[in-house]
């Protein structure tokens, strides 16, 4: 195996998109990925076991084309990586069974690694970028996740400086466009309606942005509340016989969600003295969310990077470099001993390397 560009297939299913990525060390070959959203979409939200049937049936198809776009083997890969967690238990099961039947049969190394690291580690494969400096401060929004890290090194030194403690942003996105009446997923609606609205119109709470829950919770987030929020406005503004203005609605929840996002993520960076932030995740997408970040981390001298939107969703790709750092950065395969981990700390980059298990238990990094 080449140390220095190795050839990972990764293998992502912790949610509702099969995602089979390609790459020769920090060179992207292939991205393929399979969305169940529209089987979820007739009940408003992921269905975990409908999600695990989408990866049972997509995830062979989605392996050849991948091949098929890098242009490589099986055979000459030079090892296997899935997503051990965090995600659905079930859907994470699919890819952890075929990545395991893969590297068995191969005879490769596998890596099993964390989907949350495996967000920052999309940004390797920009085009035309800089490398990633460190340390770095990490904001990842997604529908299931909202983290706020300090990266250290990617391979061996994440740190968890807050969460979400409720709804992830992506949920409640998700929720308050079910309330306005709009089509799931909820983000890129919410995003269309907030276009002709005004987000100074109504003003939402910003949640745990007190001094009082700044004081335990600076760096956590809170959607629950808001999205409550959202729901006892439109409840009078219907009792009151007046018509909902749903741009409006938009517009005002989602610069509630976002400046709080940025708010914390900005406040990281100046308390840790790290002026860089990175971006990553689905919710990235929102259009919204980036202008916010990158006007304010203007203002205050923090640069920012956001990978392709291609690589800031749910894929394989983010999976397979960032097995390939670890392999670069002589870490041992994991055996094949690990299995689904939904909750898995976002501390544990690497799940059970061999030969490392002891020590990195007491390190707390795989």
């Amino acid at each position: 195996m080449s140390a220095i560009e190795p050839l990972v297939l990764g293998i992502e299913t912790s949610c509702d998109e099969t995602g089979i990525g390609i790459v020769r060390g920090r060179t992207l070959l292939s991205n393929a990925i399979a969305s169940s959203m529209d089987e979820h979409a007739r009940y408003g939200g992921v269905v975990p076991e409908v999600a695990a049937r989408a990866h049972l049936e997509e995830l062979q198809p989605a392996i050849e084309r991948a091949l098929a776009e890098a242009r490589v083997r099986l055979e000459d890969l030079d090892a296997v990586a899935v997503t051990s967690g965090p995600g659905l238990a079930g859907a994470l099961m699919v890819g952890i069974g075929a990545a395991k039947g893969l590297a068995v049969s191969l005879g490769k190394p596998l890596y099993a690694v964390n989907h949350l690291v495996g967000h920052i580690a999309a940004d390797i494969l920009t085009p035309d970028s800089e490398p990633l400096e460190y340390p770095t401060i990490a904001l990842l929004v997604s529908g299931g996740h909202t983290s706020l890290l300090h990266v250290r090194d990617l391979t061996t030194d994440v740190e968890l400086l807050g969460e979400t403690m409720d709804d992830a942003a992506g949920e409640a996105f998700d929720k308050v466009a079910r309330i306005l009446g709009l089509p799931y997923p909820g983000g890129p609606e919410i995003d269309r309606a907030a276009l002709d609205g005004d987000p100074a119109a109504i003003r939402f709470p910003r949640g745990l942005s007190r001094a009082s829950d700044l004081e335990k919770h600076r760096y956590d987030f809170s959607f629950s509340g808001l999205k409550t929020a959202v729901a006892r406005w439109i409840e009078r503004a219907e009792a009151a016989g007046e018509p909902v203005p749903v741009a409006d609605v938009a517009a005002s929840f989602r610069e509630a969600v976002v400046d709080v996002l940025v708010t914390k993520a900005l406040a990281a960076c100046a308390d840790r003295g790290v002026p860089r932030l990175l971006l990553g995740g689905g919710v990235i997408a929102n259009r919204r969310l980036r202008e916010l970040t990158l006007e304010r981390a203007a203002a205050a001298g923090v640069t920012v990077r956001i990978p392709p939107l291609s690589l800031c969703t749910d894929n394989g790709a983010m999976i397979a470099v960032l097995a390939a750092e670890l392999i670069s950065s002589g870490r041992p395969a994991s055996t094949l001993a690990f299995g689904a981990d939904s909750t898995l700390p976002v501390t544990e980059i690497q799940v059970a390397a061999a030969g490392r298990a002891a020590e990195s238990a007491v390190a707390g990094i795989g």
